[in-house]
């Protein structure tokens, strides 16, 4: 199952177009992306008995972020080792964790507005909270997944650096757009191994970033029974699993994002990103 955020409204995947999820279930469900997560166990019943045909086709330009309000967003730092390599630090021995603000999320093909700085890139898989998750095993994290979807941390360098510590990661992993996700969120069954996907990136058509995620340190049941020993997951939560070797920042010299840059970010059996940046008055 695959669903959308169609010009601000939920969608369903079907065939090669889509159904609006409002007028298609008669109101049992609502227009709102992001009122469907609390309701995702009955929605995902609902969805995979439907048999309608698309009553819409799917224009890039209508799609939003798949998760546009989330409760939480979570991200962890060093989970391929080749990355941690890259920055000269240890492997960590349990998920490094941060955050990015809600307000940063943004959709799959949204211009992005530059702040003064050094603005790195970082492909994610990100993996979409379904069902509330407090002490859960590893072997049924999966069980509170919603869906996944592709990914970009997108970091302003100077700002996440600045001393003292600790270093502001979360503020210069927040700015606004720095969070995209889409194009779709995909459900966990529609994978081979949803363990183990290709991702990836490209800056103006030149390949920066792929690695599979079956070489990620912590895998994303791991992640999730870990956070879930702490605090609650909530419906609609966001974690950001980590990213590949291959970063800008780490890279002599340094390949960073400037306005004239297309910026496109893939997993596989998900689909693509596309953004574009502009710069902002200093």
């Amino acid at each position: 199952m695959r669903i959308l955020n169609l010009a601000g409204r939920l969608a369903l995947a079907v065939a090669d177009g889509a159904v609006d999820v409002e007028t298609a279930s008669g109101g049992r469900f609502a227009a709102d992306v992001q009122a469907v997560y609390p309701q995702w166990a009955e929605f995902r019943e609902w969805a995979a008995g439907f048999r309608g045909q698309p009553t819409t086709q799917i224009d890039e330009n209508d799609l939003g972020a798949p998760v546009p309000r989330p409760p939480q967003v979570f991200a962890i730092g060093l989970n391929y080792r080749e990355h941690a390599e890259e920055a000269g630090l240890d492997l960590p021995e349990r998920p490094m964790v941060f955050t990015k603000f809600p307000a940063s999320v943004t959709g799959p093909y949204d211009d992005i507005t530059l702040p003064p700085g050094s603005v790195d890139f970082e492909v994610e898989l990100v993996a979409v909270i379904g069902r509330r998750a407090e002490h859960v095993r590893v072997d049924e994290a999966w069980q509170h997944v919603a869906g996944l979807t592709v990914g970009q941390d997108l970091s302003e360098r100077e700002l996440q650096t600045a001393g003292p510590d600790p270093a502001q990661f979360n503020m210069g992993k927040s700015f606004a757009g720095f969070a995209p996700i889409g194009p779709c969120l995909v459900t966990p069954d529609e994978f081979r191994d949803p363990d183990d996907l290709e991702l990836g990136c490209l800056l103006t058509g030149t390949q920066m970033q792929k690695a599979r995620t079956g070489d990620m340190i912590f895998s994303i049941p791991q992640i999730i029974a870990f956070l879930s020993s702490v605090l609650p997951l909530l419906p609609g939560d966001l974690i950001f699993t980590g990213t590949p070797s291959g970063i800008g920042w780490a890279r002599e010299p340094k390949r960073l994002l400037g306005p004239a840059d297309e910026l496109v970010t893939y997993v596989e059996g998900i689909g693509e990103m596309r953004h574009h940046f502009v710069t902002t008055a200093r």
